[in-house]
């Protein structure tokens, strides 16, 4: 597994200026609020140090974040387990920082599914070839490039593979678009017998955010990460509407369902209750 799936991908300083960002407290407001130089958060948000517990803790009552779960990203006192599943692949799209999967299911075809084709697309056709994968859909979770800027090169590739993405930002990937089977909340796609992937449109981070649920494993693109949440960079959708896409559409699913984030390492949904400081009092 390579080296950046092995850390968190929000510091203390990332966490701090997507709060901030989100509720609209700048830096001199956030200073007086809690007592806190403002040089000294000048720097966090440098990545530049990091709060003390109290400091976080202040932080965090005005920035409707949870304080020991802030004291702790501050300390880098908390990191997921490793979790590896043996029916998901992970694999870095280079040349971007982002997680792209496959998951699939055993058997003769070994029927797959693709998560966010993005990157040099040699490395993804080749990813594909060597597992022998039947690619049945190509699942999409959001417009930015980092996330499906070879999906017209997988597509031509494997041309029966079902490319699946919210109307909302599917403009991202051109032409292909018209071919696209639109999420649609809460539905399913069959998957093999029995076995289905259900959508959830989980806006916020871009107003077609989507995740995607297989088995008990959840790809949730730059919805949810470990200890963190995306940044919320939505036309029409808001910093709480990315909040309360985890709270109502993630947090609603049962504790052990593994989390397989578009950047940073794998968590779980109890995990995440349990050590996200942007989710207060939810362990």
């Amino acid at each position: 597994m390579d080296s950046s799936h092995l850390r968190l991908e929000d510091t203390f300083g990332d966490i701090l200026r997507k709060a901030m960002r989100g509720t609209g407290v700048g830096a001199s407001q956030l200073a007086r609020a809690t007592g806190i130089d403002e040089r000294a958060i000048a720097r966090w948000l440098k990545d530049d140090g990091a709060a003390d517990d109290a400091q976080a803790r202040a932080i965090a009552r005005v920035l409707r974040l949870d304080g020991a779960k802030l004291a702790d990203s501050a300390a880098q006192r908390w990191y997921p387990p490793q979790i590896e599943l043996p029916d998901v692949r992970h694999h870095p799209q280079d040349p971007h920082p982002s997680n792209g999967y496959v998951f699939f299911l055993e058997g003769a075809d070994r029927r797959a599914a693709l998560v966010d084709p993005a990157g040099i697309p040699q490395n993804l056709l080749r990813i594909l070839r060597d597992g022998d994968y039947h690619l049945q859909y190509i699942l999409i979770t959001h417009k930015h490039a980092d996330h499906c800027d070879a999906t017209a090169d997988v597509a031509r590739a494997f041309p029966q593979a079902q490319i699946v993405m919210h109307r909302l930002d599917v403009h991202a990937i051109g032409s292909l678009a018209s071919q696209a089977l639109p999420v649609r909340d809460g539905e399913e796609l069959p998957f093999g017998d029995g076995v289905n992937v259900r959508m959830l449109h989980t806006p916020g981070h871009t107003d077609g955010s989507s995740c995607y649920l297989f088995h008990s494993t959840l790809f949730s693109g730059d919805t949810l990460f470990a200890a963190s949440v995306g940044g919320a960079y939505g036309d029409a959708s808001t910093y709480d509407d990315i909040l309360n896409s985890v709270r109502s559409k993630i947090f609603t699913l049962p504790g052990d369902t593994v989390v397989m984030p578009g950047h940073g390492p794998p968590t779980t949904v109890a995990l995440e209750k349990q050590h996200n400081p942007f989710f207060p009092s939810l362990s």
